[in-house]
């Protein structure tokens, strides 16, 4: 049994998700998308690499160990009121940090990441899961959130790229996406769903898409939510 996922974003009209190019440039009020993320009431919160790295705070971890670890979950919190999940196939994040907003971090990786990386999260007090061998499933992944330490309800609040690996494995259960009275109107800026160009031909399984709320917020901001139907 996977969580219910709903991705939360919060985008320029034009769907752009990177605040420093909109125009005009104060058009997000200050803690709206933290509030409405409390609002949501999810078990735990996920993101990939790339945003998970700009809340590490650590120095890289040793690159050898004597110990060795069995590839299984790894936890130190069980009974948080909510997790932080990073994606981190690779094992590239040096935490420096147990927990991101007192949310415990679980890093989320594949078997083939080495002892030393293991050793260094376990150190630090960062729990951890195995979500494939060279490839993580994400399916896989949520099942093992809910099963271990049992998350039934996840917002997805990844970059463009993470978003868009979940929304094209058929995973996505609702957006709730704040729109804010602003443009980006450029090329090249990252989105709510994006794809690398090896997945642009790949779609997503959805097979409807049904609004169940809208909401006008301080500023002109527009909060939409749309239950999303998986075929």
């Amino acid at each position: 049994m996977k969580p219910h996922v709903i991705c939360h974003m919060v985008a320029s009209v034009d769907g752009r998700t990177l605040p420093s190019r909109w125009r005009p440039q104060d058009a997000l009020a200050g803690g709206l998308f933290e509030r409405l993320h409390e609002e949501l009431a999810g078990d735990a919160w996920l993101v990939g690499r790339v945003t998970g790295q700009e809340f590490a705070k650590g120095r890289p971890y040793p690159e050898s160990t004597k110990e060795s670890f069995p590839r299984e979950s790894w936890f130190v919190h069980r009974d948080a009121k909510a997790y932080g999940i990073v994606l981190d196939a690779q094992g590239t994040i040096a935490w420096g940090r147990p927990d991101i907003g007192d949310d415990p971090i679980v890093a989320v990786l594949t078997t083939t990441v080495s002892d030393a990386h293991l050793a260094g999260l376990r150190a630090e007090g960062v729990s951890y899961i195995f979500g494939g061998e060279t490839e993580l499933d994400l399916r896989v992944v949520l099942e093992i959130l809910n099963r271990e330490l049992g998350i039934k309800r996840l917002l997805l609040e990844g970059g463009g790229g993470t978003n868009g690996s979940f929304l094209r494995a058929g995973l996505v259960d609702e957006l709730s996406l704040i729109l804010c009275p602003t443009v980006d109107g450029a090329k090249g800026a990252p989105s709510v769903f994006d794809s690398m160009d090896a997945e642009s031909g790949q779609r997503a399984p959805i097979s409807s898409m049904a609004l169940e709320s809208s909401q006008g917020l301080d500023g002109g901001a527009v909060w939409l939510r749309y239950r999303m139907q998986n075929s």
